[in-house]
């Protein structure tokens, strides 16, 4: 990196100091990181009527576990996952976003934001319900 382009950084190697990043910021960055973990961890995992509740809790549970996370709710949507199983010859399918509603909660120095993931025109769509300081 050239010495102009060190100048302008909002991070300071040495200090770790990153001025240029509000609390506010920072707490929608960690709702991200969630999100992110939750999606792409759990898309792909066999789901049936049977799993649905223990796929809900393992899913909230280990979200959870993550820092500044103060609360998961992960609710499959069971109309949905019928309706893809009812003109299958199998009793499971996969995971994807539009088996799942998601609602988390992130705290991070005093800063807490709300989170939504829904379906939205046929597609998953995560997005900020509020940011409260």
């Amino acid at each position: 990196m050239d010495d102009d382009a060190h100048a302008s950084s909002d991070h300071d190697a040495e200090t770790g100091d990153h001025d240029a990043i509000t609390d506010p910021q920072q707490a929608c960055f960690e709702a991200g990181i969630k999100f992110g973990s939750l999606y792409h961890q759990f898309a792909g995992t066999p789901l049936s009527p049977d799993s649905a509740d223990s796929l809900e809790r393992a899913m909230s549970e280990a979200i959870e576990n993550q820092p500044h996370c103060e609360s998961v709710t992960v609710s499959i949507r069971r109309d949905a996952l019928a309706a893809e199983l009812a003109d299958s010859t199998a009793d499971y399918t996969e995971l994807t976003g539009r088996f799942m509603d998601v609602e988390m909660r992130i705290r991070y120095e005093g800063v807490t934001v709300e989170t939504r993931m829904e379906m939205e025109d046929g597609y998953p769509l995560m997005r900020l319900v509020s940011v409260v300081e």
